[in-house]
């Protein structure tokens, strides 16, 4: 699972070497480090701090031990934890939740760079949503990080060729939680996909690291074109409520889209756009990080 490493301008479908970085324009787009006020940059750090709230939990809430007791504590390893948990919410009638664990652990152990990206979606949900208290409950429950952690699953089988079983994990993460990426979509570390509800990720979309999606967001083609025909999306942006992104076009690094807005056109970086069709309303400070601070005020009136 290479997704956070990609090339924004390379060919579609073509996944770039373990080592290479998003481009634009010509230009790298930084894999910055994890921020100074993340917990731990460690896998094993945020692995043992995820044990720890979940045993303060089998305290709290006895009835759900049991749950606990067997997606968490009874791992070894953050990997097999969120296989364990992916399996269960996404295995069914037609791939059983043996053969989806199984299928996650190959795709995570296949991926030396797959705890990481796990790590970092963790801690980007852990900073940006004022309502996680805790790794522990976007873990179990939100539904954001397990529709991004099984995409990654449903990548890792598209690049294997795999793609029947990927659209199968795709299928099923659409059905289970209301959120729609297509496996061959490349998807870069600590993104934040809050609610999930209602977000469409279309084939050929890039999306770089440290993006911030809500709910309803679409990055879709624009009806008309083939080939590679979906959004481009930088670090750092901001992708708000009901925001419709449509065709191949870029929104630049660290630019914030406004709530119900259609983009139709390429967003320059560190601006705001609002409207339909969206148009330039703001420009953003480049000391600002939209996708991280979550700051929603688009302008007055907006």
């Amino acid at each position: 699972m290479d997704s956070a490493s990609t090339d924004l301008d390379s060919p579609t479908g073509s996944p770039a070497g373990p080592h290479s970085s998003y481009r634009a324009a010509g230009s790298a787009l930084r894999q910055p480090p994890l921020r100074a006020t993340s917990h731990s940059t460690a896998e094993a750090d945020v692995w043992a701090e995820l044990r720890a709230e979940a045993e303060a939990a089998l305290i709290e809430e006895p009835l759900y031990a049991g749950i606990i007791q067997a997606t968490i504590l009874d791992q070894r390893s953050l990997a097999q934890a969120l296989a364990y948990r992916l399996a269960h919410r996404l295995g069914d009638g037609d791939l059983a939740r043996l053969a989806m664990r199984d299928l996650c652990l190959a795709a995570f152990e296949a991926d030396p760079h797959a705890g990481a990206h796990a790590v970092r979606d963790l801690i980007a949900i852990r900073e940006r949503d004022p309502t996680c208290r805790r790794y522990l409950d976007p873990f179990l429950f939100y539904k954001g990080l397990a529709a991004l952690e099984g995409y990654r699953i449903a990548h890792w089988l598209w690049h294997q060729g795999r793609m029947t079983l990927a659209l199968h994990v795709q299928s099923r993460i659409s059905e289970v939680f209301g959120c729609d990426i297509h496996p061959a979509a490349r998807i870069g570390s600590g993104v934040f996909i809050d609610h999930a509800t209602g977000v469409v990720i279309g084939e050929t979309t890039i999306i770089a690291d440290d993006v911030s999606i809500l709910q309803s967001v679409t990055l879709g083609g624009n009806g008309k074109d083939s080939g590679d025909r979906h959004p481009k999306i930088e670090r750092g942006v901001l992708l708000s409520v009901g925001a419709k992104v449509l065709g191949n076009i870029r929104v630049g690094e660290g630019a914030k889209v406004a709530a119900a807005a259609v983009v139709l056109h390429d967003v320059p970086p560190h601006t705001t756009v609002a409207g339909v069709p969206a148009r330039v309303v703001s420009r953003i400070p480049r000391s600002e990080e939209p996708a991280l601070t979550m700051d929603q005020f688009f302008g007055d009136g907006i």
